[in-house]
């Protein structure tokens, strides 16, 4: 196997779960590191550096969300929770703490395949971001000119509108909650303020999408938040 297929670092104390896991990626060409705790996966990514992290909430020394607080405290590495917690505000929980997606077991090999991909592809994007272009269907932004073009047209975004914009585009493809948003737009005094996110949305849809009624481009994940959809890089 080569030493450039992505290293994924696997935090789970469940036997079964890892064996499962361990032969789906290895046959699909990922390098593995295996933790069966929250303190040994935490070694493991200083030592290692892995391009991703499967991390379970449910270890025996600390909460996967203690070892995902941790590792934002120094990494920018994509973190896939995989739990059995399917709640609502468990996953809220875990994305405002700094994780990338929320999987909830029992779920299938091709959607974990999937969101892998996803966020692997969007760190190989990260390092692009500001002399880059965005680009999803006939949406552009340029980020080094601050420009946003809709069919070739350009349109003009207050401050807070590009500034929402242009966060969701950082983390293209993923949900950030509604506590997110608003603190990196508004600030952490606004964070439950949820009617501010509400009204510019509804702006920026009706600046971007074809049809606001039904957007294709800004969707709302109910409950939790928003997530920019299809968005991909211009070098």
């Amino acid at each position: 196997m080569s030493d450039a297929s992505p290293l994924v670092l696997l935090i789970e104390d469940e036997p079964q779960m890892r064996r499962f896991l361990r032969a789906m990626l290895v046959a699909r060409g990922y390098r593995l590191v295996e933790a069966e705790t929250g303190g040994d996966g935490i070694a493991q990514a200083t030592t290692r550096n892995p391009d991703l992290v499967l991390l379970d909430l449910g270890l025996p020394d600390m909460d996967g969300l203690e070892v995902t607080r941790r590792l934002r405290e120094w990494s920018a590495v994509p973190i896939i929770v995989l739990s059995a917690r399917g709640q609502e505000q468990d996953k809220i929980d875990a994305l405002d703490g700094g994780a990338d997606d929320y999987l909830t077991k029992p779920f299938s090999a091709g959607e974990l395949l999937a969101r892998l991909r996803v966020a692997l592809r969007h760190a190989a994007h990260a390092a692009k971001e500001e002399s880059s272009s965005f680009k999803v269907q006939d949406v552009e932004v340029d980020l080094a000119r601050r420009v946003v073009l809709r069919a070739g047209g350009e349109i003009h975004l207050t401050p807070i509108e590009y500034k929402l914009l242009t966060t969701l585009i950082r983390h293209a493809g993923k949900v950030l909650t509604h506590r997110q948003l608003l603190g990196e737009v508004w600030g952490p005094a606004y964070a439950g303020q949820t009617h501010y996110l509400r009204v510019y949305m509804a702006q920026l849809r009706h600046k971007l999408e074809r049809d606001p009624a039904r957007p294709q481009i800004l969707i709302t994940e109910p409950g939790v938040g928003y997530r920019l959809k299809g968005a991909r890089v211009e070098p």
